[in-house]
């Protein structure tokens, strides 16, 4: 499946993580956005209106669950898919997850067909 010209967000406060991500999402022909935080991201979501979005949880101000809390709370963007990154794996995480909104919870370090299986996952529910 063409995954190309959707559009993703990737919000980690980690440099390298956003690098990675973004060149992986580049060559599969994704438009790729990204940002440090969660205020950022809201910032950034309401100007470029990303079909999945990818958020880490531990981030300094507002974390990956606050983030996508306040992504599905609100009545534009509540619609858009949002994937947990983290670099835990337990339970209890992966359940807040799924209470905050989180369609789904990936564990870093991801690979490359986990991130772009995430991504035709919700584009076809979405198409």
């Amino acid at each position: 499946m063409d995954i190309s010209g959707v559009k993703v967000m990737v919000i980690d406060d980690s440099k390298t993580i956003r690098r990675t991500a973004e060149s992986l999402l580049k060559k599969a022909g994704c438009e790729v956005t990204t940002a440090t935080d969660g205020f950022e991201a809201l910032a950034k979501i309401a100007d470029h209106h990303p079909d999945v979005i990818f958020v880490d949880i531990m981030m300094p101000r507002l974390d990956g669950y606050q983030t996508c809390a306040l992504i599905k709370h609100n009545d534009v963007f509540k619609n858009i898919p949002v994937i947990m990154l983290s670099s835990k794996d337990g339970l209890f995480d992966r359940a807040r997850g799924r209470i905050v909104g989180s369609e789904q919870y990936l564990t870093k370090p991801f690979t490359k067909d986990e991130l772009l299986g995430a991504i035709k996952r919700y584009v076809n529910h979405a198409a």
